[in-house]
Order: structure tokens, then C-alpha cells, then sequence
């Protein structure tokens, strides 16, 4: 393994990885904001529960599957794919085909709030491959790329489940400060802890794990980006994890966790930041689990 070059490839004076990184950040983020792509549903971003209302729900088998908003009493008039719990539940409800759009929708979400601080990474990972042919360099380089964004697609696999064991919707409806509550509490845990500083060390300083784990050829590069992507979960899993529970198609919620997510690990007082988040977070979570205890 070459020694990575301080400023990565260069096509022109911008390396390759963070011309890839930055355009496909961008274009997802306007995927995302446009609703570019389809709804689990098959709805729009922009319809409520008031649009489900009129979906012909009778091309489901809802009387065999159970996680469908409407199935559950929640009152889906009431509802929109920004609700907690809602695109997870209407994936469920859509079978094959929803859970697909589901996944695929969450990949584009994870490409809009994780490249962004991963180009640190990309560039790093590209200097390594300077002395390279351009034929071996593009494909490792896009096999790394490739494979951290696959990885973090497949965490969208989680939500589901949870949601299909504990649909979240009917819980989260009337009872939001309780589950926002909770939710903080447990990203407020394990911000503060040591596992969150240490995977939190390597998203920041990959220079030593990739050049421990450096294997030669396309999968080489495929083996160490999904190793190194385990790390990123694990420093960043307990922040997606509030973002499902506020609405994993909200928009908003995803650009305040891509900024703090990101300031984490690009900043140097990221580690501090960490700590201040869950804090807060714990603070917070107290306070609203407190206020939402029943008044005797």
C-alpha cells in the first residue's frame, strides 16, 4: 500500500473521491428535499394520512399482515409519512415492493447525511492509491465507495424489524413526549460512553486502520470499507436511531443530526461535542419522561 498522498488524486485541483462524494451528497439531498423518488406507499411526501385514506388499501392483504397505520387503529387520517413510525409501517403494509422502496429511500438518506463526513476518508483512502493504474485505482476506489453506502443502506433493515415486532406509529401517537423522551435518554447513555468515544476516534483518525487492514485488489477494498463502516455505524447508530423515532423521512431531523453527526467527527473539538450532545440529550430525555409521567 502506498503511503496516502496528503491531498489524494486530483482530477484537476479537486481529488476524485471528494468530486464523487460531494455530487453524490448533493444529489441525494435534492432526491430527498425534490421526492424524487417514490413513497413506500406510493404516495408523495407531500400526502397525509388524508391521501391513505383514499388509497385502495383492498389490493393488500391487510387481513394476513398487521403493520399497516390504518390496521392498527391509529387513526391514519390523522398521519403523514413524516410521522414516527409511519414509512416503516406502510413499507410493512406494501410487502416486497414497499420494503424495497423503503431501502432504497433509506440508502439515499444515509449517501445525504454520511459522505459528507466521510471525505476525509474517500480522500485518504484514495492517496493510498496513487501509484496506481487509473484501471485498478477507479474500481477499488468505487468498490470502497460503493460498499460504504451499501452498508449503511442495509441498516434499513432495522427500522423495519423493530417495526414489525413494535409498530412504532401507534405507540408514538399520543404519547410522542414519552418516546422522544426515552429515545434521548438512551442516545444521551451511550453518547457519553466509551464505546461511542472509541468508535468515534476511528471515524476520525482512519490513517491507522487503513493501513492495518489494507488487502490488495476490488476486494480488498470492499473487505475494508465494510469493516470500517462497522466502526461509523457504531459511532453513529444511537444518532439514526432518534432520527426514526422523530420521523425517518423528516427532513429537517435529518439535517440537524448530518450537522451534529458531522461536526463530531470533522471538527477538532468533535469528541467534546459528543459529550455535549448527550448530555443534553440525557437532560432532555429525563425532563420529558418526568413531564410525562400521569398526574395522580
Amino acid at each position: 500500500m502506498a503511503e496516502p498522498h496528503p491531498h489524494g488524486r486530483r482530477l484537476g485541483r479537486l481529488p476524485i473521491a471528494v468530486l464523487v462524494a460531494f455530487t453524490a451528497s448533493v444529489f441525494a439531498w435534492l432526491t430527498l428535499v425534490n421526492h424524487w423518488l417514490p413513497m413506500p406507499g406510493g404516495e408523495s411526501h407531500d400526502h397525509g394520512a388524508s391521501d391513505h385514506g383514499t388509497h385502495d388499501h383492498s389490493t393488500h392483504d391487510h387481513s394476513t399482515h398487521d403493520h399497516s397505520t390504518h390496521d392498527h387503529g391509529t387513526g391514519e387520517s390523522a398521519m403523514a409519512m413524516t410521522d414516527p413510525g409511519v414509512p416503516e409501517a406502510m413499507a410493512l403494509a406494501n410487502g416486497v415492493s414497499g420494503i424495497g422502496l423503503y431501502l432504497l429511500m433509506w440508502g439515499v438518506m444515509m449517501i445525504a447525511m454520511m459522505y459528507p463526513s466521510t471525505i476525509p476518508l474517500f480522500r485518504l483512502y484514495e492517496g493510498t492509491l496513487r501509484d496506481a493504474p487509473t484501471t485498478e485505482r477507479l474500481p477499488k476506489l468505487g468498490a470502497f465507495m460503493g460498499t460504504y453506502a451499501v452498508v449503511w443502506g442495509l441498516t434499513g433493515i432495522v427500522p423495519l424489524l423493530v417495526n414489525w415486532f413494535v409498530p412504532i406509529a401507534p405507540i408514538a401517537a399520543g404519547n410522542e413526549a414519552l418516546l422522544l423522551g426515552a429515545s434521548l435518554l438512551v442516545l444521551g447513555s451511550y453518547q457519553v460512553s466509551p464505546y461511542k468515544q472509541q468508535c468515534l476516534d476511528y471515524c476520525r483518525s482512519p490513517l491507522g486502520f487503513l493501513t492495518a487492514h489494507h488487502r490488495p485488489g476490488v476486494s480488498g477494498a470492499i473487505r475494508l470499507s465494510g469493516r470500517f463502516s462497522v466502526f461509523c455505524i457504531g459511532c453513529c447508530w444511537a444518532l439514526m436511531g432518534l432520527m426514526v423515532v422523530v420521523g425517518s423521512m423528516n427532513v429537517l431531523w435529518m439535517a440537524i443530526i448530518t450537522v451534529v453527526l458531522s461536526l463530531e467527527r470533522l471538527v477538532s473539538w468533535g469528541p467534546r461535542l459528543a459529550t455535549a450532545v448527550g448530555v443534553l440529550a440525557g437532560g432532555a430525555g429525563i425532563g420529558l419522561l418526568v413531564l410525562s409521567l400521569p398526574v395522580a
